[in-house]
């Protein structure tokens, strides 16, 4: 009986400190520098939050170690929610590449999936590749001499286009770079051949004919750009990458507040006015519930580590 009473007696706390959530200003930890997509992601959200929470939710960035400065110290805060940090899709490769002083699943706890998006796979116009197809069957013939640009060794787009290769059956060479930036402007430039972009950064330039667009990496087609079809309908099929920004807290958070913000950003994800304004980026909402959000982490750690072992990627 005691037992009971006292499971009783926790539980009944813990909604109470739910109801009584939160009373002072919130803030989001942003491993990655400010005026990037993070960024925006969070900023949108905190906006959102601020009104439906009724305290103040505030973006600090935290830059650094490939943006696991910021997360390491997020996920090690005290689990009362008032500290949560925003992780994007790299989050579930840097696993694959870097050593984490705390477990990529067990050591935080999930609480939506806000966003998500394909890669827009690019080409210098000068490529002769006019589809996917084109681009693969160019690769084949000229095996290592298709040069491929990334923002970096290691990156979620370095493992997107070595996931492409090795299902694609092709070698290309890889050109990485420091950013997304300089890989674009070199592929605009003609010194790489082929980029697998965040969409909101190449939109501007497929529109404006300084790169054309083969393909997006999701399993659908996206609004924003309806004609281009998808790596998995030029021939690649099961090919499915996307990237996602979404919010975590560190382990031990307790479900009623997990259950909250859930709530809240859900409704905020659900506007219209939020599905127009990501969509200019190439960007949809997404949602779901904590556990499903657990769910495509560790998927996405199980991929990454296979990808990685069979190219023998490495920190550089």
């Amino acid at each position: 009986m005691r037992l009971s009473i006292g499971s009783l007696l926790f539980a009944l706390s813990l909604a109470a400190s739910a109801q009584q959530y939160p009373n002072k200003p919130v803030r989001i930890v942003v491993p990655f520098a400010p005026g990037g997509g993070s960024d925006f992601i969070a900023r949108f959200i905190a906006q959102r939050l601020t009104g439906s929470l009724g305290q103040q939710v505030i973006v600090e960035n935290k830059p650094g170690a490939g943006g696991m400065l910021g997360i390491t110290q997020g996920v090690q805060s005290p689990a009362d929610g008032y500290t949560l940090t925003l992780i994007a899709s790299s989050y579930t490769v840097n696993p694959s590449i870097y050593k984490f002083t705390f477990d990529p699943v067990a050591d935080i706890t999930p609480i939506i999936q806000l966003s998500q998006g394909p890669l827009l796979v690019v080409v210098n116009p000068k490529v002769p590749a006019k589809s996917m197809k084109d681009l693969i069957a160019m690769a084949k013939a000229k095996p290592g001499q298709v040069n491929y640009a990334s923002s970096g060794q290691g990156s979620v787009i370095h493992m997107a286009t070595e996931l492409f290769q090795s299902m694609a059956g092709v070698k290309m060479n890889h050109i990485p770079y420091k950013g997304t930036g300089p890989a674009l402007t070199d592929t605009i430039g003609g010194q790489t051949d082929v980029f697998f972009s965040s969409t909101a950064t190449a939109m501007p330039q497929v529109q404006a004919g300084k790169l054309r667009a083969l393909a997006v990496t999701s399993a659908k087609r996206i609004p924003a750009l309806p004609n281009v079809p998808t790596v998995a309908e030029s021939g690649v099929k099961g090919y499915d990458v996307i990237l996602w920004h979404g919010l975590i807290g560190p382990k031990g958070l307790p479900k009623p507040i997990v259950d909250r913000i859930n709530s809240e950003a859900t409704k905020a994800l659900k506007l219209k006015e939020t599905a127009d304004q990501l969509q200019n980026d190439g960007v949809a909402p997404a949602g779901g519930t904590p556990e499903q959000f657990r769910a495509q982490i560790q998927k996405e750690i199980g991929i990454w580590k296979k990808v990685a072992a069979d190219a023998g990627v490495k920190a550089e």
